[in-house]
């Protein structure tokens, strides 16, 4: 008999055991939603404080963490550095048709829900206007729309950066 423990998702509660404490650090802070002392991540990571600090030490040389100096210094999720990684990829894996093909996808997707919400953006709706029976689906689709937005921004710049990248190609 198969044990289906091992082949579905790990446990909510520790979804990084099986890695190693450098992954668990790199997951911890990945899903933080909020900056957090070395003390919080080697809690949410399984480990000392002094292995936390020195792998996040590694990931702020990297450009993957923001640390904050104070008493206690705090850490954060670069952003930043994970829209960079994602152009770059986006870049790197499609040609700059395929990226104008997807920005323009996009746009139709937001210019729908511009239309069908009449407004320019997903925060200037205002879900309790609509009944209760629908307000799920409105957010569904809030959150449809401002993903559409990130991601035709992500898009352009790649297909920007594959431009440029293909000019100074053939100069």
């Amino acid at each position: 008999m198969v044990d289906d423990r091992r082949n579905g998702p790990p446990p909510f509660d520790r979804p990084f055991e099986n890695e190693d404490t450098k992954q668990r650090v790199y997951g911890a802070v990945l899903h933080a939603r909020e900056s957090m002392t070395a003390a919080e991540i080697a809690d949410k990571a399984d480990c000392s404080e002094e292995s936390a600090r020195t792998h996040l030490s590694f990931y702020v040389d990297l450009g993957i963490v923001i640390h904050h100096e104070g008493r206690p210094a705090r850490y954060e999720r670069n952003d930043d550095y994970f829209r960079w990684r994602r152009v770059n990829e986006l870049a790197l894996n499609n040609s700059v048709d395929e990226l104008q093909t997807r920005v323009s996808e996009l746009t139709d997707q937001i210019e729908a829900y511009r239309d069908e919400y009449d407004a320019d953006s997903p925060s200037e709706i205002d879900v309790l206007e609509f009944g209760p029976e629908r307000i799920d689906d409105i957010y569904v689709d809030l959150g449809d729309w401002a993903t559409a937005i990130e991601e035709r921004r992500l898009h352009e710049r790649a297909r920007r950066k594959s431009v440029s990248s293909t000019a100074s190609s053939h100069s």
